[in-house]
């Protein structure tokens, strides 16, 4: 008979939430293991996840009552891309998004799946807005916070089921600040929602499975593809090439299903989005950006791109031969960790929501209450900072948050970021620091979640080489 698997209690494993639960009379003791309550982990995170997500929908009354009408809706922190784009991406005029242009012969600058995801929740709002007799893109906004609700959850979920001996550690995703703050200001949760399933599917070692669902946050946010690279290293040293194969054959299978029919029908709407990523210059919150507002150096928009790719190649460099030459394989969260932070510490644009990208990663990759915070800290802080500078963003004499100011929340932000990834590079070259390998259940998992990595052996190390 098999024994179900121990899991980590955090007021066990993390000092933070140990002393946390001196207010309620210490952490657990061996009483409290016997028996069975109806109160499971996953019925615990969902009922958190929950609170959490009704707290940030509270917090974006004060807009939701006046239409988002600027500059209330940046000096009260309730911004959301999803009313607006109701009406100036043609959802209010009943337009298909890629087949139809929008007025101005443009066309939508989403990956298809959360347009297809944008384009169903405008039909959902159609009949609810004449049945509430209130604004449109009011229900809009409300429909996909409903609809956006369920992949919040999945995030939390799939994230407390990957290493399977630490559920509780999908806390940090339910209770993070930022996603408290965040989760409705764009589409961000639909690629999140599909990468924890896929890093699911693959801890169970389903690679094939892995990648179709990959490949579907793929096609809703084409940031995911860099993933790709942290499975191309840690096969490179495992040598798991077939399975590395079977994740590449389903993501590109699941792709193109989604985006071949609108290539086919309208290549030029199909193609906007691509087009659109490739021409912008830089924007808010990048690097790119802070280097200009702060008077340094100001990147011309026709080397942007080669300037940001580069970069990101370097550092992309960096963390193969740390992935290579590290005592001990990373794990696969980490490893992943990392990448993300290159990408989007050296993108055009760094967006505020875009720190939910990293959420689910980090928590994976270093499973530690007082450096999450750390982190959020910083981005909490960039979260203020950037919606007070936009709320004088072009107007003369506006009582908001100056360039300078601005420039030096952007920097906060990525030396918190840079922090965290700092204390993932150290337990990679140091394993007895790392979290999860040192939490002592149980001592033959080399990389719980990790999948066809757990257990394997090296094959190729610079070390060797």
């Amino acid at each position: 008979m098999n024994r179900p698997e121990p899991i980590v209690l955090p007021s066990a494993d993390d000092p933070v939430v140990r002393e946390s639960t001196e207010v309620l009379g210490g952490p657990p003791g061996r009483w409290a293991k016997i028996g069975r309550s109806w109160w499971t982990p996953i019925r615990v995170l969902i009922l958190l996840a929950t609170g959490a997500y009704l707290v940030g929908y509270l917090l974006d009354l004060s807009c939701r009552g006046d239409g988002w009408a600027s500059p209330a809706r940046y000096e009260h922190l309730c911004y959301s891309d999803i009313p607006p784009l109701y009406a100036l991406r043609g959802f209010a005029d009943g337009l298909i998004p890629y087949l139809q242009p929008m007025a101005d012969g443009t066309h939508l600058e989403y990956p298809v799946l959360t347009g297809v995801f944008m384009w169903v929740a405008a039909i959902i709002t159609t009949p609810l807005a004449g049945i509430a007799g209130i604004d449109t893109a009011t229900v809009f906004f409300d429909v996909n916070v409903a609809m956006l609700f369920v992949a919040f959850v999945v995030v939390v979920i799939a994230t407390a089921l990957t290493v399977k001996r630490r559920p509780w550690d999908a806390a940090m995703v339910a209770l993070a600040p930022t996603m408290i703050l965040g989760a409705t200001i764009n589409w961000d949760l639909i690629p999140l929602a599909l990468i924890g399933l896929a890093l699911l599917a693959w801890s169970r070692r389903h690679p094939f499975a892995a990648g179709l669902i990959l490949g579907l946050a793929i096609a809703a946010k084409f940031y995911p593809i860099v993933l790709l690279g942290g499975f191309l290293l840690l096969s490179l040293r495992s040598a798991k090439w077939r399975a590395l194969g079977m994740l590449l054959l389903g993501s590109a299978a699941s792709w193109l299903a989604v985006n071949l029919p609108f290539m086919v029908a309208n290549p030029e709407g199909w193609s906007w989005f691509y087009r659109f990523s490739q021409e912008r210059g830089e924007d808010f919150g990048s690097l790119w950006y802070a280097l200009n507002l702060a008077g340094i150096a100001q990147v011309p928009a026709e080397s942007l791109n080669t300037w940001a790719t580069g970069l990101f190649l370097v550092l992309c460099v960096g963390i193969a031969a740390l992935v290579l030459a590290a005592p001990r394989r990373p794990r696969l969260a980490a490893v992943l960790f990392l990448i993300v932070v290159a990408f989007v510490l050296t993108n055009k644009v760094y967006s505020p929501q875009y720190s939910l990208w990293l959420i689910p990663l980090a928590v994976m990759a270093r499973p530690r209450w007082t450096s999450f915070l750390i982190w959020q800290a910083g981005e909490v802080i960039y979260f203020v900072a950037i919606w007070w500078y936009l709320a004088g963003y072009g107007v003369e004499g506006a009582d908001a948050l100056q360039g300078p100011e601005y420039a030096v929340a952007i920097l906060v932000r990525m030396l918190a970021t840079l922090y965290l990834a700092a204390l993932v590079i150290q337990d990679m070259l140091v394993p007895s620091y790392d979290p999860v390998r040192s939490d002592g259940e149980p001592a033959d998992e080399d990389d719980p979640g990790g999948g066809v990595y757990d257990g394997a052996d090296d094959r190729f190390t610079l070390r060797r080489a």
